[in-house]
């Protein structure tokens, strides 16, 4: 356990000197020596306590890690706040002093120090919590939950304390929870939780932050709390959830990254993690950290400058804080889809990262080393005096100590040492967030005059009808809650918003739908600042609102989309078709099964983002318009799929199962007609959905509340109704349509497979039939799979009166475009007149119906253009009104689809479309012999 370092005469006579004051009987001890000339904080603890000395002498005490309580076999009820003080601060001294001796006497590895002050000091906060608690609970009784159990006041670390990583003298940034907003029960008098937890968080903070006779246990730093010193000592999980949903900012992300309940686990742990982690860890790869972690790199350097800082080895360039940035901002860049970056350990992380493959080994060892290095010369200069510093010493003694323990000959090599150590740190940081430069104002003055002036003339013309909206803007903002902050950060944003609508060459109905969104979040500081400092994702939305007025009404229902705008990589590039199924379960991974509330707003999410996603590959020419339908089904078909598991969850959770189901085979399908079933599911398009499923209603499911089958799936369908069409915060899921059911909306909503197979047979209009055409079977297990094909082939295969059915036919078409139709002499209905999409759609049934029982093959496809080309190969119809109807639909539908993200209905200039609409309509004589 002995230094092999020698010290120099002075220091070496400073420890004997002291040492004989202290323990004038006692024979030398160069350890204790060495310990008393290296550290003055040493000199003060056994001078207060010179029993120590025995104590520390003692080589099993030294290994020991063991970590005693402070008030052991004390009843906390009864230790008073001055007793409670002591007791805290003697503890800390002691312990304190073991650390320093194992520092400067023993070699202890400085990261087994600094994971042992963290324990020491996480047992110290949870002993001040608990004797708080019960000090204000014996007058004012307790909160507690619906089974009688006390409700504890959280206590978050944060920082190195979070991490486990504690400085020698540092300061503690903490922030407290709770978790239910119930009143005290059985005390003097009954308290709001709010009053009772700020109570106890205010006892907590004075028994570790007041200096008293003993000293003082930490400086607690509450700052990092919501809405910082202005904010309330205390929230509820609710409260601190709704902060950090809409006002968290890039910088309190940094900051929880680091976040750690601290105590003895309980109930309640996983609930508050869970609340947090999305805020912190964002789904998908998230480079906008880099560019925030910059600025703040650029604030601290800044800081460091105003304050004359030299010398130090925390916050100067290839500092200790570089090395947390470099690894925190890899960790929330790539965090939220690699849990094992999820962690507040520096070294754990750093490991991670080499797993990840995100940094090689060797870099990451050269990190490691330097970090610790750096965090050893830190824990020297505190030990010292037990002073919070990283900053190199300027007098000759501290000097002389830093010397001995780097083991260096003076003190210009122990800089030349401790700067190469810096430099390797700062080349790595340059490598990963990039240097950090001055900000520069890249609006010209002209852009800044607009925005305050409402000066347009200089933009590019004609400009004339931006000066409306940018007056209705300035005047709804006049009327606005926006507060200081947001006010400050909106006159930043605007003339960088203007600009890049200037760049665009953008239209003013397009600055309108780019303020849409701002009124949404003008309320919401975090958006507004994750506009301005991502130059990029404004570039996005000034790009996407240039192209498509959907995305801008849509990304103002949903402003939680503006995230998706981050990454271009992930924004323009759709989820594989095959691969939404399987990433909306592992998107609910993370969701209690339980908790309803949650997975209906999930689901309506991962709806909002990836259509988002889409409708960015559509509008600027990604993805064609085939494709765009492809995505939106798939898409679709996911949910429905993740819906039916949601809801039989539930309703087995209730019920039990029906008898031979399990969770695979539910002995439930869904059928999807038009849209769905042709795969040409639109941006708002509804889903007309049928429910049926394989069981009678003699058999009973197996749970305490055990129903018949067919009153189980009736429960299971309405569940699912539920599901999506309920309004939540983020709207309804789909507008889902089930009167294509039989019987219509009279009929049962889920129905036996077979009943439907009877319905169909014998009571269904030709319309239904029609409707049959376009139907697929989108979920279900493998037998129900091959039964519906059989059925849907049975009834379309059937011979039909030819004269009858034409005549079906066109009434049902006449009988639509009557009611649905909306163009003139000079608009053009796109979907309903003469000629339209409609009209292809029954000539595709028609010619199902009329030739399927001769050529079976045609009724394998649900949609149109392939059913069409399967008519053309048997002669059906001729090569060229295949190609004259495939070119029609694909023109309309791709016409369509712009006219829906540009919300401009679905009506056109007649001239445009006057081919196609000639086309059809002779086609369509042809076929119904109408010449």
């Amino acid at each position: 356990m002995s230094n092999d370092t020698q010290l120099p005469i002075e220091l070496k006579k400073l420890g004997e000197t002291r040492f004989a004051a202290l323990y004038p009987e006692q024979q030398n001890q160069q350890q204790i020596e060495r310990l008393l000339a290296l550290s003055d904080f040493a000199w003060r603890s056994l001078s207060s306590q010179p029993a120590l000395l025995s104590w520390l002498l003692c080589e099993h005490e030294i290994k020991n890690r063991e970590i005693l309580d402070p008030f052991a076999q004390l009843d906390i009820t009864k230790i008073e706040e001055s007793e409670c003080h002591k007791l805290l601060r003697q503890y800390r001294e002691k312990y304190w002093l073991k650390v320093a001796f194992l520092d400067l006497c023993c070699k202890n590895p400085i990261e087994n120090s600094i994971k042992y002050i963290s324990e020491l000091a996480d047992k110290l906060i949870d002993s001040a919590n608990q004797w708080a608690y019960k000090n204000v609970a014996k007058t004012n009784g307790e909160p507690l939950d619906e089974h009688n159990n006390p409700l504890p006041l959280m206590v978050l670390g944060m920082g190195k304390l979070g991490g486990q990583e504690l400085n020698y003298s540092s300061d503690i940034d903490l922030i407290f929870a709770y978790p239910r907003n119930v009143k005290t029960q059985g005390g003097r008098r009954s308290l709001e939780a709010s009053v009772f937890y700020t109570k106890v968080a205010q006892k907590l903070i004075t028994a570790l932050n007041q200096c008293t006779v003993d000293g003082q246990v930490f400086r607690v730093d509450m700052r990092l709390r919501p809405f910082g010193e202005s904010g309330p000592l205390v929230m509820s999980f609710n409260a601190i959830e709704d902060y950090y949903q809409e006002q968290g900012r890039d910088w309190e992300r940094y900051a929880m990254l680091k976040g750690r309940l601290i105590g003895t686990p309980n109930i309640y742990w996983q609930e508050f993690n869970t609340l947090l982690r999305p805020f912190v860890y964002r789904r998908y790869i998230d480079f906008s950290v880099i560019e925030s972690l910059r600025k703040m790199k650029l604030m601290i350097a800044q800081e460091v400058r105003r304050k004359r800082l030299t010398n130090n080895i925390k916050l100067g360039g290839g500092g200790i804080r570089e090395v947390e940035f470099i690894v925190q901002a890899l960790q929330m860049v790539r965090g939220g889809r690699e849990a094992n970056l999820q962690t507040q350990s520096l070294l754990t992380a750093l490991e991670q990262l080499t797993v990840s493959q995100v940094i090689d080994e060797h870099e990451a060892r050269g990190l490691k080393n330097n970090y610790l290095y750096l965090r050893r010369v830190e824990q020297y200069l505190q030990i010292f005096d037990d002073q919070q510093t990283q900053t190199l010493p300027d007098d000759e003694l501290n000097q002389q100590r830093l010397n001995v323990l780097l083991k260096q000959g003076n003190f210009d090599s122990a800089i030349e040492k401790i700067e190469q150590v810096m430099a390797q740190i700062h080349n790595e940081f340059i490598q990963v967030i990039g240097e950090e430069t001055e900000p520069l104002d890249t609006c010209e003055g002209a852009f800044i005059s607009t925005w305050d002036h409402g000066d347009v003339s200089f933009l590019n013309e004609p400009r004339d009808e931006w000066q409306t909206p940018l007056y209705d803007f300035k005047q709804r903002l006049s009327k606005a809650k926006v507060g200081n902050r947001g006010r400050d950060i909106l006159d930043k944003l605007m003339p960088a918003l203007l600009k890049q609508l200037n760049d665009f060459n953008a239209s003013a109905s397009a600055f309108a739908t780019v303020c849409q969104i701002l009124n949404k979040i003008i309320s919401r500081t975090a958006y507004l600042e994750l506009l301005y400092e991502n130059p990029g994702t404004l570039k996005q939305l000034v790009l996407l609102c240039c192209h498509s007025k959907w995305i801008g009404e849509h990304i103002s229902l949903y402003p939680i989309l503006l995230d998706e705008l981050i990454d271009p990589a992930v924004l323009y590039k759709p989820t594989p078709l095959t691969a939404y199924k399987d990433e909306i379960r592992q998107y609910f991974l993370r969701i209690e099964h339980d908790d309803l509330e949650q997975q209906m707003e999930a689901l309506r999410q991962f709806k909002q983002t990836h259509q988002l996603r889409i409708a960015a590959a559509d509008a600027t020419g990604v993805i064609d318009v085939m494709k765009v339908s492809d995505h939106l089904t798939a898409l679709a078909e996911a949910i429905v799929d993740q819906a039916v598991n949601i809801a039989w969850y539930h309703c087995v959770k209730r019920f039990g199962m029906p008898p031979n189901t399990d969770d695979e085979n539910k002995g439930f399908a869904v059928i999807a007609y038009g849209k769905t079933g042709g795969f040409e599911v639109g941006y708002d398009s509804d889903l007309d959905l049928v429910f049926v499923h394989n069981h009678d209603g003699t058999s009973y499911t197996n749970g305490d509340k055990a129903i018949d089958s067919r009153q189980f799936y009736l429960k299971l369908a309405q569940r699912l109704m539920h599901l999506f069409n309920t309004r939540t915060a983020s709207g309804i899921l789909y507008e889902l349509d089930t009167r294509l059911r039989p019987e219509g909306a009279s009929g049962l909503l889920a129905i036996n497979l077979e009943s439907f197979n009877h319905y169909q047979q014998t009571q269904a209009w030709t319309w239904e039939h029609q409707a049959l055409v376009r139907a697929r079977l989108i979920l279900g297990q493998a037998e129900l799979v091959t039964r519906f094909a059989q059925i849907r082939a049975e009834i379309l295969c059937q011979q039909r009166d030819e004269d009858t059915l034409k005549a079906d036919v066109i009434k049902m078409r006449e009988k639509m475009r009557g009611h649905l139709a909306k163009g003139n002499a000079q608009q053009f209905d796109l979907k309903q007149d003469v000629g339209a999409m409609t009209d292809i759609e029954f000539i595709t049934q028609y010619l199902v119906l009329k030739h399927a029982h001769e050529f079976t093959h045609l009724c394998d496809n649900s949609d149109n253009v392939r059913i069409l080309t399967d008519a053309a190969k048997i002669g059906c119809i001729s090569d060229i009104q295949k190609q004259q109807l495939i070119q029609a639909y694909i023109d309309y539908r791709s016409r369509y689809h712009v006219l829906s993200l540009d919300q401009q209905g679905r009506c056109v200039k007649r001239e445009e479309f006057s081919e196609n609409i000639n086309n059809v309509s002779t086609v369509w004589k042809a076929i119904f012999g109408l010449d």
